[in-house]
């Protein structure tokens, strides 16, 4: 028999190996913690990741959210929500970060990621409220509507066994059971013209595309118009397709980029868009640069495909993020004229790492910076100040007379020499005030019942209407004063107070924008910025601009 096998090690052996034991334990936990320090997540995207990522380990408090959680359950001696403690644990953790670091809850996750990923799943129909009855608009070109046979007109009284008819209508709940997963079903009932019988149709929902290129047309015989509303997954994309026919087909020469409220999105779209605007191979774009994120330079291919010369950016206090990366660049280089006013200030890149809930954080890894060096984020230090920025602007009056002021008075200097500033936003070459009867509270309260009373007139001179091309249309069409005054009575009708001493003041842009929302509901989108921008102060300076020889000798 082996007696070894239960023999105990003598204690002297085991006191002299126990202190290198735990020191070589130590060591090479301290050489593993420091590997996981040194390769953070790489930054995949600014604003939203095309792939969620786990998050790092750590043992830095560890648990004690979890057993601070457990305790108020268990002992606590009023009832709780326990994920609504949760959420404001997170929200305020990430609000002693900075402003953009967020928290999105897995229902809110799925419809931010289709706003960024460019589509969503439904049957693809434009719809408004008239006389309380949801009424289609149109049927987006693919989709699953158009294919059954929907037609603009066509009222939905009946919704997933749901009457859709009357007053107090929910419009996020029809939005709701439009949408639904791809491949799932569902049944409605319309009102066609005069027709008394109902028709029945089942819908199957697929993926319905969201364009990010709002719109694209000529505003001349030789400079082209692209208005991005978001840089999402498909932006590119779309950009070179409306830059191809605009190009090739129409004789452009010239191009105004519209990045008004664009709050942005993916960079790398932006930047793609970028090497499509410089000829010179491997100019710097922007760059990327945290405490644990090293420096990341975007440079442009030198593989552009078309020949722009001229160019202008419309930039306005809503234009962030990817945006300013673009006028950034543009700017920096001299490539082109910024119009507008200053731009939102947010030069902060964002991580989206996923939770196992299903929600997902967004947690702000780097800054990025501009050709020159600049920074372009605003300070966040006071956060009331920081969200009441714009609001600032308009009380100090640059929203009306342009910035004077900088937060941060270190010059830059552009391609050209000219000098330019970092920490607020992007400045623009030529500034355009905003017009104040914009936010006349009379004008925004009015401008609510505006697509109803469009669709609500079209439907009654459809024929003469559908008759015009949208050039006639825009040139011929006229707003009378006995539609203005209908379209008021349609607004009472529906609950607005009349309020004749603001109504001179903004009776001028009520007309617009019912023109423009009769020209929507006839061509789309197009309609109506086509009719906008035939009376736009940013598009006459930049039509103006880029015919000059040198455009930036224009102020």
């Amino acid at each position: 028999m082996n007696h070894e096998e239960n023999t105990p090690l003598p204690t002297k052996k085991l006191n002299i190996w126990l202190p290198l034991l735990f020191s070589l334990i130590l060591v090479a936990g301290m050489l593993i913690g420091t590997q996981m320090q040194s390769n953070p997540p790489t930054a995949v995207a600014i604003d939203a990741p095309k792939g969620e990522q786990k998050l790092p380990p750590s043992s830095i408090g560890q648990g004690k959210l979890e057993e601070l959680i457990r305790y108020i359950e268990s002992r606590y001696v009023d009832a709780v929500n326990k994920d609504e403690l949760v959420k404001e644990a997170i929200d305020n953790i990430l609000y002693q970060l900075d402003p953009h670091s967020s928290y999105i809850s897995a229902e809110q996750l799925k419809e931010v990621n289709e706003q960024l990923e460019g589509s969503f799943d439904g049957i693809g129909i434009e719809f408004v409220v008239v006389d309380d009855t949801v009424t289609v608009v149109a049927t987006l070109s693919g989709g699953p509507a158009e294919g059954a046979g929907i037609l603009s007109g066509d009222k939905i009284v009946q919704l997933a066994d749901t009457l859709t008819i009357g007053k107090n209508i929910d419009f996020e709940g029809i939005l709701s059971k439009l949408k639904g997963e791809k491949g799932s079903k569902i049944k409605l009932s319309v009102l066609r013209g005069l027709e008394k019988k109902l028709r029945h149709f089942t819908l199957t929902r697929d993926k319905i595309s969201v364009h990010s290129v709002e719109v694209a047309y000529m505003l001349d015989d030789i400079t082209g118009y692209i208005k991005i509303n978001r840089f999402s997954l498909n932006t590119y994309e779309e950009f070179m397709k409306s830059l191809e026919k605009l190009v090739d087909e129409q004789g452009m020469k010239h191009l105004v980029i519209d990045l008004r409220q664009n709050p942005g999105g993916y960079m790398q779209e932006a930047t793609n868009i970028l090497s499509q605007l410089f000829k010179e191979k491997e100019r710097l774009m922007v760059f990327t640069e945290g405490k644990n994120v090293t420096r990341t330079d975007y440079k442009t291919t030198g593989r552009n495909f078309y020949d722009v010369e001229n160019i202008a950016v419309l930039t306005d206090e809503g234009s962030a993020s990817a945006s300013e990366i673009l006028a950034g660049a543009v700017q920096d280089w001299d490539r082109g004229v910024i119009i507008g006013r200053r731009t939102f200030g947010k030069g902060l890149v964002q991580e989206q790492y996923r939770l196992r809930d299903g929600s997902a954080i967004r947690l702000t890894v780097a800054r990025y910076y501009t050709p020159s060096g600049r920074c372009i984020q605003k300070p966040y230090e006071g956060r009331e100040d920081y969200e009441d920025d714009v609001a600032e602007r308009m009380e100090n009056g640059e929203l009306y007379y342009g910035n004077s002021e900088h937060e941060d008075t270190t010059k830059f200097f552009t391609n050209a020499g000219r000098v330019v500033y970092s920490g607020g936003g992007i400045d623009p070459d030529l500034f355009v005030p905003l017009d104040s009867s914009l936010l006349n509270p009379y004008y925004i309260r009015l401008n609510q019942h505006i697509p109803s009373y469009a669709f609500r007139y079209l439907e009654a001179h459809r024929p003469e209407l559908e008759k015009l091309k949208l050039e006639d249309f825009a040139a011929n069409f006229t707003v009378t004063e006995s539609m203005a005054t209908e379209f008021v009575n349609f607004a009472v009708a529906k609950g607005e107070k009349r309020s004749d001493r603001h109504w001179p003041r903004v009776k001028n842009n009520i007309k617009l924008i019912i023109k423009a929302g009769i020209a929507r509901h006839l061509w789309s989108e197009l309609g109506y910025h086509y009719v906008l921008n035939d009376n736009d102060p940013y598009l006459k300076k930049a039509k103006q601009v880029v015919r000059q020889e040198n455009p930036l000798s224009l102020k």
